[in-house]
């Protein structure tokens, strides 16, 4: 296949899941698992691992699987894909059950949910994405990445893209940015960010971290 695919949104994506739970652990850690901005911060990681995971399994595994169905090794691959996902959900759900109770155990649950996530993204980058280059191509790419604009709608995008951004590096918020229409980015900087900074996700302006640029 002569066209490389452009993961730079997934990338992206499993990059924001794990800042995440870096605030999360600093929040258990400073004591700040109580607060709203905390909550609203978890709710939002969690809205955005359902969205992300719910379109692999309904739209790409079932893709890539057609494509690979006489390769035993890559099925394999795809079969821990789905696990992995699976093994993800209960320890969503105890956690969140944790956090509003206040769990005296938060800061073992955290550490337990980022190893598990971590190896599961890692898996993804080193196994499943070099077959995704391998059997797809770059078109077959951008309709996964139409699918998962239909399952996030406007509501979604107006809180993915201010939260993708917010953190990131210069290079990849330049890279994030130019995959998207310039409305969107024009409707980002004037509407979306400026809500989302509002918002205060996992209270970063207290924790010593910068609020998310505008876009």
């Amino acid at each position: 296949m002569t066209d490389e695919i452009d993961f730079t949104m997934m990338y992206v994506t499993h990059d924001a899941f794990r800042r995440d739970l870096v605030r999360l652990e600093a929040a258990v850690v400073d004591g700040r698992a109580a607060t709203r901005e905390v909550r609203a911060g978890w709710d939002n990681f969690t809205d955005q691992l359902h969205v992300h995971h719910t379109v692999e399994d309904e739209w790409l595994w079932p893709r890539l699987t057609e494509r690979v169905k006489d390769r035993p090794d890559a099925l394999a691959l795809l079969a821990d894909m789905e696990a992995e996902h699976g093994r993800l959900d209960p320890l969503l759900e105890e956690f969140g059950g944790a956090l509003e109770a206040n769990a005296a155990d938060l800061a073992a649950r955290v550490e337990t949910l980022t190893a598990v996530l971590d190896q599961h993204l890692e898996h993804e980058e080193n196994e499943a994405l070099p077959l995704i280059q391998e059997v797809m191509t770059p078109a077959d790419w951008k309709e996964f990445g139409r699918a998962m604009a239909r399952r996030q709608g406007v509501k979604g995008a107006a809180a993915y893209v201010p939260w993708i951004i917010d953190g990131i590096s210069r290079d990849d918020r330049r890279r994030f940015l130019a995959n998207l229409p310039a409305p969107v980015r024009a409707i980002n900087r004037l509407a979306w960010t400026p809500k989302y900074r509002r918002r205060r996700l996992w209270n970063p302006t207290e924790s010593g971290r910068l609020a998310p640029k505008a876009a």
